[in-house]
């Protein structure tokens, strides 16, 4: 599977592409991706400060 894996790069403009059989992303959009992702799942992860007290 990993060695299907191929990075180009392309002489029509400047990037990395990753393609993956059909599907290709770019090396920006897929770290942009991915950080959207982690900051997602330590919001819901992490406790709001004060959170557990109530009044």
């Amino acid at each position: 599977m990993l060695n299907t894996l191929e990075l180009l790069q392309t002489t029509e403009g400047p990037g990395l592409l990753l393609t993956w059989g059909p599907f290709a992303i770019q090396i920006g959009n897929l770290i942009v991706i991915t950080v959207m992702i982690v900051l997602f799942v330590l919001a819901l992860l992490l406790p709001f400060p004060n959170g557990r007290r109530r009044k």
